[in-house]
């Protein structure tokens, strides 16, 4: 016989209602808690994949055209700077095939002068942008613009050869603007007393500062990796550092694992240094920037208008270079754009990354 269940009354059910809404509001996750839930839940469903990095189609057939002719060249002295820029600057070429690079790119610049050439022959802006057909003799034409042949192409070679030494500057800049920073947090670290390596572990892993980290990773990579020990791997980066403050530091640091030295004390005198320097480099930016300012109204705005008005007495009198209106207006408009375009990527290069 089964017994029959008893009826809970309306106080009981208030109360067990009353009882889980509490249990409810106890367990309720924040919307902080769901969140974090939501990032650990993604982060483990992400998938890890290798890229094989591969070089593009421009690259190999520099390297298939120009191999054997560049590993002649390689162990040309004259590309002895450029080999060291080429390591120091973190582009992924090798010598001989950054080489082999260079050689195509000038023997298609070396082409496109050519077409230049010839289309100046033939062919002249009278007034620009109109494309008219020239007047002049052949020979003098030739005689004219011949050195496009030879001008393109040079400037092309010597763009190509020193852009790793620009590159390797840039990249200078960049890490010293992040080494004070890094330096005390590795300050920091190193007071708790733990081995040198982890210190550059647990800096990498922040990923607050992208160019240092590169810089450390390859040091990490020598010791884990390569199996050298960590004075030699402190050596061999400072060594092949593209920044002279981050090699001091790897050399200083070296030094005093050798020595048995604080590496705490050390890390807050190079981070004190570092921060003044960086303080007094702020500094000068700040004033050269007041300077180009200046600069920039003295010959964007005064410069014009004085040139305009010399052009239109010019004009009017009959004396001299004789311009049409529009003429005059459209080298006004020409010359004003190029100035400003010139101080823009002028600011831009000199201007620290992050700043506002």
């Amino acid at each position: 016989m089964v017994k029959g269940v008893r009826k809970l009354s309306k106080v009981e059910v208030r109360e067990k209602k009353l009882l889980a809404r509490k249990m409810d509001e106890k367990y309720r996750l924040t919307d902080f808690e769901k969140e974090t839930l939501k990032r650990l839940q993604e982060k483990k469903e992400k998938e890890e994949k290798d890229v094989e990095a591969k070089p593009n189609n421009y690259v190999q057939l520099a390297s298939k055209m120009f191999y054997k002719k560049s590993s002649v060249l390689v162990d040309n002295k004259a590309f002895d700077s450029m080999k060291r820029d080429l390591i120091k600057s973190n582009l992924q070429f090798l010598p001989v095939n950054y080489i082999s690079l260079i050689l195509l790119t000038t023997l298609i610049s070396a082409g496109v002068g050519f077409l230049f050439f010839i289309f100046f022959l033939f062919f002249s802006f009278d007034p620009f942008p109109m494309i008219v057909f020239a007047g002049e003799g052949f020979l003098s034409r030739m005689v004219m613009f011949v050195w496009i042949i030879v001008l393109i192409p040079a400037v092309t070679f010597i763009s190509m050869f020193v852009y790793p030494s620009l590159e390797k500057k840039s990249i200078e800049a960049r890490i010293d603007r992040e080494l004070p920073f890094a330096t005390i947090h590795m300050a920091s670290i190193s007071g708790s007393m733990i081995e040198p390596s982890k210190i550059f572990s647990i800096v990498v892993s922040t990923h607050e500062y992208p160019y240092t980290e590169k810089e450390l990773i390859k040091l990490l990579n020598e010791t884990n990796v390569l199996g050298y020990d960590l004075v030699t791997a402190l050596r061999n980066r400072a060594f092949n550092c593209s920044s002279r403050k981050l090699a001091e530091i790897f050399n200083g640091l070296a030094t005093s694992i050798n020595s048995g030295g604080n590496l705490t004390e050390f890390f807050n005198k190079r981070a004190e240094t570092l921060m003044f320097e960086y303080k007094l480099d702020r500094e000068k930016q700040t004033r050269a920037s007041e300077t180009f300012m200046d600069i920039y109204i003295s010959v964007v705005i005064a410069a014009p208008m004085i040139l305009m008005l010399l052009l239109m007495m010019m004009k009017i009198s009959g004396l001299g270079i004789s311009l049409s209106t529009g003429m005059i207006s459209l080298i006004m408009v020409a010359g004003v754009s190029l100035i400003n375009f010139v101080f823009i990527m002028f600011l831009h290069l000199k201007q620290p990354e992050g700043a506002g």
